[in-house]
């Protein structure tokens, strides 16, 4: 079972993921968690620390997430590579929407909140192209990170009721990385 801290701010991040950053408020925080009202203030006295706090345990989920969906190391050729972004994808439209969910209402909300977070990723995509020999490496991982967010954003708004398709996500990846 998670400690207290922890079990509120997985409410919190449900809170978010539902209601946007206007529904995050304690006594929110509170219910979603099904815990006494005032539990929430006395461990998070004002809406910034718990905002902080939010930030700091999705910050903890996302390296997780990518530690669990990502590859034992790194892509071979840019196939391989389609693969695992198209995995993600899916599971961040998927299993982690809800994590999906909140992250971009904390980002509409705090947009230097994910900034640290996409550029980790940006990096990490840049570095697995430079290594596979893919010519403008920064650019292109630039575009495929836009692609991803984009697709991310239409599986959870106007293609909702649609199965994400891991096999097409990779071949706009590959398109995009020919």
């Amino acid at each position: 079972m998670p400690d207290r801290r922890t079990q509120l701010l997985d409410a919190a991040l449900t809170v978010v993921a539902a209601k946007g950053m206007k529904g995050l408020t304690h006594r929110g925080v509170d219910a979603a968690a099904k815990l006494t009202e005032g539990t929430t203030s006395n461990y998070y006295r004002n809406r910034a620390a718990l905002v902080e706090a939010v930030l700091d345990r999705l910050e903890q989920l996302d390296a997780a997430l990518l530690q669990d969906q990502g590859p034992a190391g790194p892509p071979q050729n840019i196939e391989e590579l389609a693969g695992q972004l198209a995995a993600l994808v899916t599971a961040l439209a998927g299993q982690h929407a809800g994590l999906t969910r909140a992250r971009m209402a904390l980002s509409l909300d705090k947009p230097e909140s994910v900034t640290a977070g996409h550029f980790r990723l940006v990096g990490g995509l840049e570095q697995a192209l430079a290594t596979l020999g893919i010519a403008d490496a920064a650019a292109r991982a630039r575009d495929v990170a836009d692609y991803g967010d984009g697709v991310l954003l239409h599986l959870l708004t106007v293609r909702r009721d649609e199965q994400p398709d891991a096999a097409a996500i990779a071949a706009a990846v590959r398109r995009l990385l020919g």
